[in-house]
């Protein structure tokens, strides 16, 4: 037998396929499985969380990521002030016009240049907050997806594999008819 190794990664069935969750037997769609696909058990979001039960496998790369992405949320940020303050100084020197000039005509035409200038200021808005979010890695959610049983419950999960395994074993046994012994032969 191939040894069962200690990383479960979290995945999520839709919620009309939930089983019973292996600690409280409650319906759970949080499944936890080896990487190699060879076991796997339901367990509610709830247990994750319990440190006796399993401890969350920190991934160095994942954190540098996360911390990118807050980085990330609070240029965009940056971005919208600085369009927010460029607009509202935009409007202080269309007021300050409007005050100077009196003509009709004029006005006019600052009304549809000042169009032209804020379809043009937002569209560069937009494009920088896309750009900037095409970087970012989107993440769905902040709770670990990779985790490590507790010894105990390891333990379970390897006596479970090994005693199906020995089940296995004996299933074939009894379907072979050498494995019975034979009638004795010879005479009284």
């Amino acid at each position: 037998m191939a040894a069962l190794p200690n990383i479960w990664h979290l995945r999520r069935v839709a919620d009309t396929a939930a089983k019973a969750c292996l600690v409280c037997h409650k319906p759970s769609s949080s499944v936890l499985i080896t990487p190699n696909n060879k076991d796997y058990f339901y367990v509610c979001p709830v247990h994750l969380k319990d440190r006796h039960f399993c401890s969350p496998i920190v991934d160095a790369a994942e954190e540098e990521a996360k911390r990118k992405a807050e980085l990330m949320a609070n240029e965009i940020e940056k971005v919208k002030k600085e369009y927010e303050e460029k607009q509202q100084r935009k409007k202080e020197k269309e007021k300050e016009k409007k005050d100077k000039d009196k003509d009709d005509k004029d006005n006019d035409k600052d009304d549809s240049s000042k169009k032209a200038d804020d379809g043009k200021d937002q569209k560069e808005r937009d494009d920088k907050i896309n750009a900037i979010t095409k970087q970012s890695t989107s993440a769905s959610d902040d709770s670990p997806r990779i985790f490590a049983l507790h010894k105990n419950f390891y333990q379970m999960r390897i006596d479970r594999m090994r005693n199906m395994e020995a089940a296995k074993r004996n299933r074939q046994r009894l379907q072979d008819p050498s494995f019975f012994p034979s009638v004795p032969s010879g005479g009284l």
